[in-house]
């Protein structure tokens, strides 16, 4: 997967390293604590991975904490198949990610810290530890943090595992070498994370933006996108268009920008919907294009989410209903098992899905999607369980037409809760 030139205009911050290497941490060790978080506040730089916190906010309660060890890390573990942003990221800026980093350690009072990357990731391994090793004996990091005796120790660490990784609390055990199971939130991490101490988790493209939020200032950044979610985030298109690939998108680009910016459509290709967050992601009709901005709340507001930051571009010769039942039974054999709406719950939904593919699917079948869909979002643990029944769910609600005459389109809307 290639990165992608972005159109003229469009601002561009985490694919480049800062010029001055080492600069944001002297300015955050010089600003202190109270002052870097309140730089990160008014930028209002918010969470890349997830859960979109306030940046800021969550490195003031994880310090907060009375702890005699506080953590860091950097979540660099992409939870989804065929989903790259997080590799490429850190295979062309390693400086800004671990630059952020150090200076979450700072900021929360952490001597020690790990980014967490896919142990295939070899040639972005080599890159993290070259940088991390240079500063080391430049006495930046290591025994003596910028040459006053406090030390921080940055350590990569390769996981292997399933997609649940990727969820801050599964991969606090991961990290710890323990079974790979969600924990109920709250407490958060802040609170009771790595080996049960207040930990700062946050996801690579978060912390690469930290950088360059304290060498440009917090009002530079809260200028670029989207007001109630400023900076880039980095998307990875693909499917009907012409040039797949990774962009650093401004939060708020309305999604036909974005498949613009892509070489639009393919050879003849027609793209009819658009699947936002991989396996647990929506599909988005192309009668939504114009109108949903990438954001956090613009994807939430069509039953989609950013997710992994994946789009998939979808032409008419897929059927909708079969790829939902796939990308679900995906979720099904993915969960964990901890729960049993997610264990249970999600095989159910594959089967009422593929009773659509095969043309089974009785009257009463659409009504007890939803009501299945409910269920296990309503009582999810983590995210994987909240959003799995969602390629269902906005199949149904937006190509109720394809599953057949058992669904109805006046019916065909969301569940409630968190989907």
């Amino acid at each position: 997967m290639k990165r992608l030139n972005a159109p003229k205009g469009w601002s561009q911050l985490l694919f480049v390293a800062p010029t001055e290497p080492w600069a944001a941490l002297r300015a955050a060790a010089a600003a202190g604590a109270a002052g870097t978080t309140a730089t990160l506040i008014a930028a209002g730089l918010r969470g890349r991975g997830g859960g979109g916190f306030l940046t800021g906010a969550k490195w003031q309660a994880t310090a907060a904490e009375p702890a005699s060890q506080h953590y860091a890390v950097a979540n660099g573990y992409e939870s989804d198949p065929a989903v790259f942003t997080n590799r490429l990221l850190v295979e062309e800026n390693p400086q800004g990610i671990v630059e952020g980093l150090a200076i979450a350690a700072l900021t929360v009072g952490a001597s020690e810290a790990f980014i967490a990357v896919r142990a295939e990731y070899t040639e972005a391994i080599k890159r993290l530890e070259a940088v991390i090793a240079n500063a080391e004996r430049e006495g930046i990091l290591g025994s003596t943090l910028l040459g006053t005796g406090r030390e921080l120790i940055i350590t990569v660490r390769p996981l292997q595992g399933s997609s649940m990784i990727g969820e801050e609390t599964v991969l606090m055990k991961a990290l710890a070498g323990k079974r790979g199971q969600p924990e109920q939130t709250p407490p958060y991490p802040s609170e009771v994370g790595y080996l049960g101490k207040p930990t700062a988790v946050n996801n690579v493209a978060t912390l690469a933006a930290v950088p360059w939020i304290l060498n440009n200032g917090a009002e530079a950044f809260a200028q670029i996108g989207d007001t109630t979610q400023p900076g880039t985030v980095l998307v990875q298109i693909s499917g009907s268009v012409t040039n797949p690939g990774v962009l650093e998108v401004p939060t708020g680009t309305p999604l036909n920008e974005i498949i613009a910016a892509a070489g639009g459509t393919a050879s003849g290709a027609s793209i009819k919907a658009l699947l936002a967050g991989g396996p647990t992601g929506g599909f988005i009709p192309a009668n939504l294009f114009g109108g949903t901005p990438y954001s956090g709340a613009g994807l939430k507001g069509v039953g989609a989410h950013i997710g992994s930051g994946a789009l998939l571009a979808l032409d008419d010769s897929v059927a909708i209903p079969e790829l939902a039942t796939m990308l679900t039974r995906w979720c099904a054999d993915e969960a964990c098992g901890k729960t049993i709406p997610c264990r249970i719950g999600t095989r159910r939904l594959a089967e009422i899905g593929q009773r659509f593919v095969d043309g089974l699917a009785g009257p009463a079948d659409a009504e007890r999607l939803q009501k299945l869909a409910a269920d296990v979002t309503d009582s999810a643990l983590c995210a994987h369980e909240a959003l799995a029944p969602s390629p269902l769910l906005t199949g149904v609600r937006y190509f109720a037409s394809e599953f057949g005459p058992a669904v109805a389109a006046t019916s065909a809307t969301p569940a409630s809760g968190r989907s």
